[in-house]
């Protein structure tokens, strides 16, 4: 047995495997978001006991983490939530060079009488390196609401809530403080809201949560070139032979992975050209890749990206140069490396609702969320 809500089938379908209130779902994808599947949201709200667990759970989630960054000496970060900024800009398939607004499809605004659109924000992040500009401030966080313009399904809402954190670290110490922030948030949940959890999940379940929390320090972290590996020894599958995301390290492949693994996994080194612009490139690598992690739950997705940013001056401008990044959006960015007293930083954001649909084992994302926001729905 392993933790996490799915399972992948040898069909190429994902299947629910249940908890204490939802029943098992032969093919999760079967299941779409719609307008209609939370009208009654706030009869729900009033009657049914699961929003009060959940309230009490994400209470905690918040407070745990603004402790665990305060011991850190953190600084919360006010940041706008629009920009014309966006953090993965675009991605490069072989010679394709993808427009960079098309990678994330950020949500555009009209603003006032400007000719140019603004974006909702996808992440803090730039912002967050940002702020790290300021004398003697080392670390730094944000909670915050996110936008894509994606469809909804059963792990992806159209907003949805980062939790985010940019230091003046190495990525090694990064991932040592990203470890750290879940096994804190565990450790409290698991202190503070046992009736909480024991509303979803077996007791089975609670004590392997306890039990991961206590050797979250020991989770495996693979490269991607390991990952594709372990997925053709399982499927004999020739196109984890080739070196790409693309078409195969999807939700399916990150789900089989773990139960490969049999349990949490941290996957690095993605294709340095299939990530977001911003992240530095392994030095010596061949072929080329990033320095930067996915954290994938048990039977479940990826939660928590995180990397090391790119440092120097010519290295920023090459990659602007590949992803066609608007220089004059970007400036302030660039602008960034080229101040003498700039310090390379690295940083995470963790995915709340991934996070705690995970954690709770629960069959949609939207299973988590008090009022989902999805492409089909505005209310309530």
């Amino acid at each position: 047995m392993i933790l996490g809500p799915y399972r992948a089938k040898k069909n190429g379908n994902i299947s629910y495997v249940g908890n204490k209130i939802f029943k098992p779902i032969e093919d999760i994808s079967s299941v779409c978001f719609n307008s209609n599947l939370y009208k009654d949201r706030v009869i729900a709200l009033a009657k049914n006991p699961i929003w009060k667990h959940l309230s009490k759970i994400n209470n905690t989630i918040n407070f745990a983490s603004t402790n665990y960054f305060n011991k850190l000496q953190a600084l919360f970060t006010i940041l706008p939530l629009t920009t014309r900024m966006i953090s993965s800009p675009g991605a490069v398939y072989g010679e394709k060079v993808i427009n960079y607004t098309t990678d994330t499809s950020p949500i555009s605004l009209d603003w006032f009488e400007l000719d140019k659109k603004i974006f909702l924000a996808e992440s803090s992040q730039i912002y967050l390196e940002l702020a790290l500009l300021q004398k003697d401030i080392n670390h730094v966080y944000a909670i915050y609401n996110s936008f894509r313009k994606e469809k909804a399904d059963f792990c992806h809402l159209s907003e949805f809530h980062h939790i985010e954190y940019e230091g003046k670290v190495t990525h090694d110490q990064n991932l040592v403080i990203a470890l750290g922030l879940v096994k804190y948030i565990l450790k409290s949940l698991l202190s503070k809201n046992i009736e909480d959890l024991s509303y979803f999940l077996s007791n089975q379940k609670i004590e392997m949560l306890s039990e991961y929390s206590n050797n979250i320090d020991k989770t495996p972290n693979i490269s991607f070139k390991e990952a594709l590996n372990l997925l053709f020894e399982q499927t004999k599958d020739d196109r984890f032979l080739k070196f790409t995301q693309e078409d195969n390290f999807g939700a399916w492949e990150e789900i089989l992975l773990t139960e490969i693994i049999g349990g949490h996994v941290i996957v690095s080194e993605f294709p340095l050209l299939e990530v977001p612009f911003y992240h530095d490139i392994k030095k010596g690598s061949n072929p080329k890749v990033a320095i930067n992690s996915d954290f994938i739950w048990s039977g479940y997705r990826e939660y928590l990206g995180s990397g090391q940013r790119i440092g120097g001056v010519e290295d920023l401008k090459y990659k602007a140069k590949i992803f066609n990044l608007p220089k004059n959006d970007y400036r302030p960015y660039l602008q960034s490396r080229e101040l003498e007293n700039y310090t390379q930083t690295s940083g995470f954001g963790l995915g709340w609702e991934r996070f705690l649909q995970g954690l709770l084992e629960m069959p949609f994302i939207w299973s988590v969320s008090h009022f989902p926001r999805g492409h089909k729905k505005l209310i309530p």
